[in-house]
C-alpha cells in the first residue's frame, strides 16, 4: 500500500473511531450542564382565613445548566391552582414562572405566589397538602406542603 493510501486509510479509521465514540456517549454526557436540575424547598401553605381560597409559597432551585418553566400546579385540595405575580399592590395572573439555570424561583408573600381556588375543604394547621408542580421540560415534582398558622413568616 502506498504512503498516500495508508495515510488516507488511517485518517478514515481515526475519523470513524471518533464518530463511534461520540455516538456511544452516555445521556449523562449530553446533559452535563445542559439540563435543568430542580429541587423544591421551603414550601408552606398558611391556614386560609376563608374556606374557599388559599395561598402557597415555595422555592424551586435549579442547579442545572438550562432554564425551565413552572407551567402548572395541581392538588386534590383544589379545583384550580393559579399562579400570580404582584406588581406594586396589584396581583396579576401569569401562565408560567421562569426557573433560571443556576438560579431560583421564589414564591413568597408580597411577590410571586400560588392561589389554590375552590378548595374542597379548609386545610388546618399541622396538616400537609400534596402539590404537584409541572414543568415545561423537567418531570413533575410532588411536594408535601405543611399548613402553617395564617400569620406564619419563614426565617430568611
Amino acid at each position: 500500500m502506498s504512503r498516500t493510501a495508508l495515510a488516507g486509510a488511517t485518517s478514515l479509521a481515526l475519523g470513524l473511531g471518533g464518530l463511534l465514540l461520540t455516538a456511544c456517549g452516555s445521556d449523562e454526557d449530553k446533559d452535563a450542564g445542559g439540563s435543568a436540575k430542580l429541587a423544591v424547598a421551603g414550601a408552606y401553605l398558611p391556614q386560609p382565613p376563608t374556606p374557599d381560597i388559599a395561598a402557597g409559597y415555595l422555592s424551586v432551585r435549579n442547579s442545572g445548566g438550562a432554564a425551565d418553566r413552572l407551567t402548572s400546579v395541581t392538588t386534590a385540595l383544589s379545583d384550580r391552582v393559579t399562579m400570580h405575580t404582584t406588581e406594586g399592590t396589584a396581583m396579576r395572573r401569569v401562565t408560567e414562572f421562569e426557573v433560571p439555570a443556576g438560579g431560583e424561583l421564589n414564591l413568597a408573600r408580597g411577590g410571586d405566589h400560588l392561589m389554590l381556588e375552590k378548595l374542597s375543604r379548609q386545610p388546618k394547621v399541622g396538616e400537609t397538602v400534596t402539590l404537584t408542580l409541572h414543568f415545561a421540560k423537567s418531570p413533575a415534582i410532588e411536594v408535601s406542603v405543611p399548613v402553617k398558622p395564617t400569620s406564619y413568616q419563614p426565617e430568611v
